[in-house]
């Protein structure tokens, strides 16, 4: 039974978008995945103090402005940190840990889970402390006071869905650890 095609310009606005980004993915991989991650990660912090305001306006606590250089700095991580180092990781972790390595899907959770989730959170701490022109001492106070809490909370939201990022979502597309799936 013959199946009828359609121009690609009589497709749906999703539709043809999607196709657009499957292509820059394709054609330019690590800078459509910094793209997007950066974008990603500063609307993610702009979602997140929309709610925190919310929140606060429940309480009858005071609210503050949205802080646009919170997003601008997330934007500026998510571009040239988040987007090229999870490209080159999954990329390595795909060599390092091939399908067919019989206990490849645990190797590649504890890989992600155990060495890139600590070292990223790190690396997290540190490029957000330069950006926000912030001293040592700064540093130092913030991975004492949080540091451990913040990847333990991170083990428990994010292993589940990296199990499914790490094991059977097509490496082209992955984007960061946090927007893969």
């Amino acid at each position: 039974m013959p199946v009828e095609s359609r121009p690609l310009r009589d497709a749906s606005l999703h539709f043809r978008v999607l196709q657009q980004y499957l292509f820059l993915l394709k054609k330019y991989p690590v800078l459509t995945k910094s793209v997007t991650s950066g974008i990603l990660s500063a609307l993610g912090n702009l979602l997140s103090q929309i709610l925190e305001a919310r929140k606060k306006a429940k309480t009858g606590a005071p609210v503050s402005e949205l802080e646009t250089a919170g997003a601008a700095r997330y934007a500026i991580y998510g571009l040239f940190i988040t987007g090229p180092v999870s490209h080159f990781f999954y990329q390595l972790m795909e060599t390092w840990l091939p399908a067919t390595d019989p206990y490849c899907i645990v190797k590649r959770l504890l890989l992600d889970r155990l060495f890139f989730a600590p070292g990223f959170l790190l690396i997290f701490y540190f490029v957000m402390n330069i950006l926000e022109a912030k001293g040592r001492e700064d540093f130092e106070k913030k991975m004492r006071g949080s540091y451990w809490t913040a990847l333990k909370m991170n083990w428990k939201v994010w292993t589940p869905f990296q199990f499914i990022n790490i094991n059977f979502v097509p490496v082209q597309v992955c984007i960061s650890p946090a927007t893969c799936c």
